[in-house]
C-alpha cells in the first residue's frame, strides 16, 4: 500500500490547503493504482521548522515562501 510523505515548511500551508494536498495526491495515486486501493493510500504531511530547511545555502522561512508564492 502506498505511503506518500509530503515535506513542507511549518506555517506555509493552512489546514484547508493541507486537506487539498492530501485529496489531490490521493486522487493522483488512485488514477495510477485503481480505485480499489483508495482506502489504503496513505498521505502524511510532515512539517519542518522554519530555518531548518534551506536551498542554495539560504534558510527558508514561511514568510520567504509566501513571498515566492506571490511572485
Amino acid at each position: 500500500m502506498p505511503l506518500i510523505d509530503v515535506h513542507v515548511i511549518k506555517n506555509v500551508f493552512n489546514p484547508e490547503q493541507k486537506k487539498e494536498i492530501i485529496e489531490k495526491i490521493t486522487d493522483t495515486m488512485v488514477k495510477i493504482e485503481g480505485e480499489a486501493l483508495r482506502g489504503v493510500t496513505w498521505v502524511r504531511i510532515k512539517e519542518t521548522n522554519e530555518g531548518d530547511w534551506a536551498i542554495g545555502g539560504q534558510q527558508l522561512t514561511a514568510d520567504a515562501v509566501h513571498a515566492m508564492q506571490k511572485g
